[in-house]
């Protein structure tokens, strides 16, 4: 693979198959690993975070290496040291490191400068680590990948695009529906169905997407940094939540994804988050197992 996972992108078709099964087999304990022993992984986050930062900890411990956490104010990144000054000064300390930032941009300079393996934990147009783990529990729930009709619900953020670029790579058939001006990155979704052996389209009628879906997923309505536009894009949003009526369009056996935090009330409802469809809670379980199966597969 890459040096690099800044986006799905850098993943082949096989790797990913690869990263999926072995997760499965860390999670069931038929498999340990001592990837990381002696190795030391930054966590360089710029925003707030729960699944992405305890995941990432805990699974490099379990691994056998160590975490060292940062923010830019820890670092002289917050007195105006350039962003590649400070990538090749941690590149002579750091394993690897975890980026979590808002512009894209940020981590693709933080990598060009790097000679260590940078891996992106949420940027605003990609979070390829959230999709390793919707890849797992599909998998696991499913039996399978290649095939399936997944419908996105919301908002085309970070990690629509990511699972635009999966449905690509993995052939299962994606159906994203958003309200008009609140779509998916219009070159990802391009270069992804030119390249897709399986449909990808975007809609606008959340009813049409989730009929005979295999998978139903969403996420906020409103992202991290985009609070100023709380009510403006909630008044568009409100037929795009995931409830009974939703979920009644999509096949019997589907299941529901959404990669947390959830508002509750919003984009779905208590009665479908805690139903029995959810893999809500599963699915952020495999975050770690997904990420331990990543880290293994840069550093072994």
């Amino acid at each position: 693979m890459n040096k690099d996972l800044l986006t799905l992108k850098d993943l082949s078709r096989d790797e990913i198959s690869r990263i999926v099964d072995r997760a499965i087999e860390l999670k069931a304990g038929r498999a340990k690993s001592s990837a990381l022993a002696g190795i030391s992984i930054g966590l360089l986050f710029e925003k707030p975070s729960t699944r992405t930062r305890v995941s990432f900890e805990v699974g490099i411990y379990q691994l056998g290496g160590q975490t060292i956490s940062m923010s830019p104010i820890d670092l002289q990144l917050g007195r105006g040291e350039s962003i590649p000054d400070t990538a090749a000064t941690l590149s002579r300390y750091l394993g690897g490191i975890v980026i979590r930032t808002s512009a894209h941009s940020r981590v693709e300079e933080f990598a060009a400068a790097a000679g260590i393996a940078v891996i992106n934990g949420l940027s605003d147009k990609h979070h390829p680590c959230q999709i390793l783990a919707d890849l797992m529990t599909i998998k696991q729930r499913k039996g399978k990948i290649k095939g399936l009709h997944v419908a996105f619900i919301g908002d085309g953020n970070n990690v629509c695009n990511s699972l635009i670029e999966a449905a690509s790579c993995m052939d299962f058939n994606l159906i994203v529906a958003s309200p008009e001006g609140f779509e998916p990155d219009a070159d990802i979704v391009s270069r992804s169905a030119a390249s897709a052996g399986s449909e990808i389209l975007v809609l606008r009628d959340p009813k049409e997407a989730a009929a005979g879906a295999d998978v139903l997923y969403t996420d906020v309505w409103v992202s991290m940094g985009q609070e100023a536009k709380t009510e403006q894009k909630k008044s568009k949003f409100r037929d795009y939540q995931i409830n009974r009526g939703l979920l009644s369009c999509a096949k019997q056996d589907a299941i529901v994804l959404h990669c947390l935090p959830a508002h509750r009330g919003e984009e779905i409802t208590d009665e479908i988050m805690d139903g029995p469809a959810s893999a809500v809670f599963d699915q952020a379980e495999n975050r770690l197992h997904a990420q331990k199966a990543l880290l293994e597969m840069m550093f072994v």
